[in-house]
């Protein structure tokens, strides 16, 4: 599991070793030294040619030599920038030609003789330049086999300004056109946090230079973890410095062994009641695919069984596509509830030309008193029994679409709303909050958090990559491809989750953190399995739910 730390935190566990002498800046840099030196190696042994293409230095190739590459640092007036240099005297030491681009009058005293002693070379961009030497100094920049971005640390707040920002977008802009023509393009390592990016949120202000590899001290930081900064990280490589004592992690990551770990294995003595009864009401006669993709993604999952509750015609597509689908009433662990069910008040789900009067039940087809129900049930307003004589624990839930509109005032953490963007911008400000779709995409952990706050629910926030808040902090997963942006995505994830829940039955009421982590290990294994549906390709939805079983074996085996 990957844990993410603030920067107040990781400052405050920095304090009694600093007090002590313990000399942190050293160990950092000599840390960035070796993995930029690592780096390097394989950028000889890739050649120039192939980092045009794309490839990176993990790509497998027999190291090479270090002796004679470029290394540019872009330093700053903070510690990162001191990293920076140090790492660059460790490198300028075995034969790299190391040169400091300063946007700062007051770069790290120490770390600027310390390189200058070592033979490395330093330009001062406070010395005003021409257009034409702007554009050669950024020529070079990119020419060189690796740059090593230190310009601000994780004191810093707000988008890059002055000099940093100016030589970031303009880096950032060569880059792009370097490698639109094939032409050579750096690797770029990143002290602590790309420069620019929201440490603790995610956040990204201004202009940021993307990273393919961020080598961070200490601890992770949020912002490597969480939306949209994530996509600006490339490799994250922790390196322990040694500090304890950090705290909670606000920000977590589950890896593969994590979810193994999380995954519910039927036992010799389980069978079909005791592996987890899922409730599933979604879709319409107008979109009854939603059901089928939810119904097939909790059979696949490993669901002990799936009741089906919704219109007969929907219920007849359902059964035909899943046999094992039982279209009947009874008991359940969990429901998911609202996929391909319009929202309250809307009359999309009606079919052309049809009314109201026609459909017999309104644009809903009856789901939205069937999700009433069930949401009433989750939320302890009433005792299972309304449609089954023997009442039993509160069921968890998951909430998409449509369900979204017809929630409660406040949710227990056992129900769990999975909106994107749009749909949690339209929730927060039917509850007062003042938003858009492109507030929450900038913002989408603080967004998520007010979610939570304001319904008491664990919220999964599904985006490029999905973020999970519950009563005991946020989950961060981009285990997904971007293809996974397709229709009837959202549903297979709904279904997934809700075998998940089931499985653990009346644990996810008793234990109020737990119904995150296992949302989170539902938006992994959403993700890997859109991975194996197609590597590399597009793929849709039904694709996706039926790669579940191989991605949840090959856990299971790893």
């Amino acid at each position: 599991m990957i844990e993410a730390f603030t920067a107040a935190q990781v400052r405050a566990a920095e304090e009694p070793l600093l007090a002590r002498g313990v000399p942190l800046m050293e160990r950092a840099a000599f840390a960035l030294a070796t993995v930029v030196a690592g780096d390097l190696r394989r950028t000889a042994a890739h050649g120039r040619s192939a980092r045009a293409r794309g490839a990176g230095p993990d790509g497998g190739a027999r190291p090479g030599r270090v002796t004679g590459t470029r290394v540019v640092l872009l330093v700053g007036s903070g510690n990162n920038g001191g990293d920076a240099l140090f790492a660059g005297a460790y490198l300028s030491r075995r034969g790299v030609a190391v040169e400091a681009v300063c946007t700062s009058g007051h770069p790290h005293a120490a770390g600027l003789r310390a390189l200058r002693r070592a033979g490395g070379r330093v330009l001062d961009l406070t010395v005003p330049t021409g257009p034409a030497r702007w554009g050669d100094v950024v020529e070079g920049i990119l020419s060189a086999e690796v740059v090593v971005d230190g310009l601000v640390g994780i004191g810093a707040s707000g988008a890059l300004r002055g000099l940093a920002g100016e030589l970031v977008e303009s880096l950032a802009e060569g880059r792009s056109g370097r490698a639109a023509r094939a032409v050579h393009v750096p690797w770029v390592v990143a002290v602590d946090t790309p420069s620019g990016i929201g440490v603790d949120d995610g956040s990204v202000p201004g202009p940021v230079l993307r990273a393919d590899r961020t080598v961070t001290f200490g601890a992770p930081k949020p912002g490597l973890l969480l939306p949209p900064a994530t996509h600006l990280a490339g490799l994250v490589t922790p390196v322990d410095v040694g500090l304890d004592e950090l705290g909670t992690p606000p920000v977590r990551r589950l890896e593969p062994a994590d979810v193994a770990r999380l995954w519910p294995v039927p036992g010799v003595s389980d069978q079909k009641y005791t592996r987890g009864v899922l409730g599933v009401v979604a879709g319409t006669p107008t979109f009854p695919g939603a059901a089928v993709l939810a119904v097939t993604a909790a059979v696949r999952a490993g669901a002990g069984m799936v009741r089906y509750r919704g219109p007969d015609d929907v219920a007849r597509v359902v059964v035909s596509a899943r046999p094992e689908a039982v279209p009947a009433e009874g008991r359940v662990q969990a429901w998911a509830l609202g996929s391909g069910v319009p929202a309250a008040g809307e009359r999309s789900g009606l079919r052309d030309g049809a009314s109201e009067r026609d459909t017999g039940s309104g644009a809903d087809a009856g789901q939205h008193e069937r999700i009433r129900y069930a949401l009433a049930v989750a939320c302890g307003e009433l005792a299972q029994d309304a449609w089954d004589a023997s009442a039993g624990p509160r069921p968890a839930c998951v909430v998409d679409a449509g369900a979204l509109s017809l929630l409660p005032a406040t949710c227990p953490p056992s129900v769990v709303l999975t909106p994107h963007a749009g749909e949690l911008a339209t929730l927060l400000r039917a509850r007062g909050a003042d938003v858009d779709r492109d507030g929450v995409e900038a913002e989408p952990l603080r967004w998520a958090r007010t979610a939570h706050e304001l319904t008491g629910a664990t919220v999964l926030l599904k985006g490029s990559a999905t973020v999970v808040v519950g009563p005991e902090g946020a989950w961060s997963q981009a285990d997904g491809p971007a293809w996974l942006a397709t229709a009837g995505s959202g549903d297979v994830l709904t279904g997934l989750l809700g075998a998940l829940l089931a499985a653990y039955g009346e644990r996810v009421v008793r234990e109020p953190g737990l119904a995150a982590e296992l949302a989170a290990a539902a938006a992994t294994v959403h993700g890997a399995a859109a991975v194996r549906a197609n590597p590399g390709g597009p793929v849709a939805a039904m694709d996706v739910a039926e790669a579940v079983p191989g991605v949840v074996a090959e856990l299971l085996r790893g």
